[in-house]
């Protein structure tokens, strides 16, 4: 059976978590990764990196089908693994950048993909002229939130969550969570137009921070 100390065990979780991550995800995906982590051979982080991926997508042909209850579900229970396959890479010693990247990489794709299907949802309830900027501006939105965190991890040499006063309200978490309850509720609509709104409002006052934190690191820098 592996062992890991209680120090390990508490370093699974990141302090740049959003909302949803820190009162619900990690809630259950801690324990999952914990379990599997006791396994005399635990799956690979990667494997399950992939099955997150799978049932996040997996909410895009749900919702096309009429099936918007069922589809927010299912993307959550993918949202709530995705913490799994870090958690159980750093339990067990396997963390690597090629993991992180892979990771990355699939949830853009899953996230593209369920927004997708989202939006053929909404296609049924409203016109194209409505539809099509909605559509724009929530998958441009969610890409933005991930390409801030990024480029603003390298630029400013943390996590923009952890600089200024604005939280992670806008994470992948987040932004998961909230096609989960607007399917719960049969509202493909609202999905699209809360995580444009959320993501976008995050983007800028971030940037705006981000900006700031730079300037001030670099005077403190050149200072005499």
């Amino acid at each position: 059976m592996n062992t890991y100390s209680h120090g390990l065990e508490a370093s699974i979780v990141k302090a740049s978590d959003g909302v949803v991550s820190r009162t619900i995800n990690r809630r259950i995906s801690t324990r999952i990764s914990r379990r599997l982590a006791s396994l005399p051979n635990p799956p690979s982080p990667d494997l399950v990196s992939v099955i997150s991926a799978i049932l996040v997508a997996l909410g895009a042909p749900l919702f096309s089908m009429g099936l918007p209850q069922l589809g927010g579900v299912i993307a959550q229970i993918g949202s709530i693994l995705d913490g799994v396959d870090g958690e159980l890479a750093r339990l067990t010693g396997r963390a690597s950048k090629a993991g992180g990247l892979l990771d990355t990489i699939l949830d853009r794709l899953a996230d593209i993909t369920l927004l997708l299907g989202v939006s053929l949802a909404a296609a049924k309830l409203l016109e194209p002229l409505v539809l099509i900027p909605l559509v724009m501006a929530a998958l441009s939105g969610d890409l933005l939130v991930s390409y801030i965190h990024a480029v603003g991890e390298k630029t400013a040499g943390k996590h923009p969550a952890l600089i200024g006063r604005i939280p992670n309200i806008a994470g992948r978490d987040t932004r998961i969570f909230i096609v989960f309850l607007a399917g719960i509720l049969a509202k493909p609509r609202l999905a699209l137009a809360l995580i444009a709104l959320v993501s976008y409002t995050y983007t800028i006052t971030k940037t705006v921070e981000l900006i700031k934190h730079v300037h001030e690191k670099e005077a403190s820098t050149h200072a005499p």
